[in-house]
């Protein structure tokens, strides 16, 4: 079985909270990140910090996440590591090749996250006609732009 997409390395970690403010303490007062932008969305019940950690193609985002309202679904403080995004290097076949075999996807399809690039997620939970999913966990796959690619690909040669 071959993959026509590369899995290059993580790309973030989305964390929710019922309160961004405690999240800010940890993640950007104590361990020196630093918010890059932010992120609100009422289709998504998110009102996000994004922090970032290292530099260049290697950066990681933390997402610091709390719910617009608390009430409504998706919950995104409810689970509290809510996501883990990968950095793909061919999203489109990625998602036509892991959907063939058998991964549920989400619904929205391929979109443009907040960080600007595309974007999309695997559902925590397999069904009937989709039997893989994430075990629990919300998988992002986003598309890495060519810079990332070719770091990732010098690395690999390396």
């Amino acid at each position: 079985m071959t993959r026509p997409f590369k899995v290059l390395g993580i790309q973030q970690i989305a964390i929710g909270g019922p309160s961004k403010e405690k999240l800010r303490t940890l993640w950007v007062e104590k361990f020196g990140l630093e918010i890059t932008s932010t992120f609100v969305s009422e289709r998504e019940n998110v009102d996000e910090d994004i922090c970032a950690m290292g530099t260049g193609p290697f950066k990681v985002e933390v997402d610091l996440m709390q719910p617009l309202d608390p009430e409504k679904k998706p919950a995104v403080h409810a689970t509290p590591l809510n996501h883990v995004g990968l950095w793909i290097d061919d999203l489109p076949k990625a998602v036509e090749w892991l959907s063939a075999n058998g991964v549920r996807f989400a619904p929205g399809g391929i979109r443009k996250g907040a960080a600007g690039f595309d974007i999309t997620f695997l559902h925590p939970k397999g069904n009937d006609e989709f039997p893989i999913g994430g075990e629990g966990v919300l998988i992002e796959l986003v598309q890495a732009p060519p810079e990332v690619v070719s770091a990732f690909a010098k690395l690999a040669a390396a």
